[in-house]
């Protein structure tokens, strides 16, 4: 994943694998903020068009929520911070369409 700026401010590589020994979907965020946030990874499920992955970070649960319109063809990340009332805050939205400039 990467952004559309030239010279891009953010890049992602998200690894989505599956665990057979508990089930669950496992996913580790490699982006331009370093390494130390794969760590925790992720786990989670797959539901119709869905992905959801919760993260159990020090400092608190993130949730990222992976949506794909089959219509339109791209996807939808939302990523959300829990809150001490067990509510979710958003803290970011991406719209990931496939590349077809020809540029990583």
């Amino acid at each position: 994943m990467q952004d559309i700026e030239i010279p891009a401010k953010y890049a992602a590589n998200v690894y989505i694998g599956y665990d057979h020994a508990t089930k669950a979907l496992i996913v580790h965020w490699m982006d331009s903020f370093g390494a130390k946030y794969s760590i925790p990874h992720g786990t989670g499920g797959l539901k119709e068009n869905m992905l959801q992955f919760t993260f159990p970070y020090k400092g608190g649960t993130f949730r990222d929520t992976f949506t794909f319109d089959p219509e339109g063809g791209y996807w939808t990340f939302v990523l959300e911070s829990q809150q001490p009332d067990g509510g979710w805050k958003h803290f970011a939205k991406y719209k990931v369409v496939r590349n077809i400039s020809g540029r990583n």
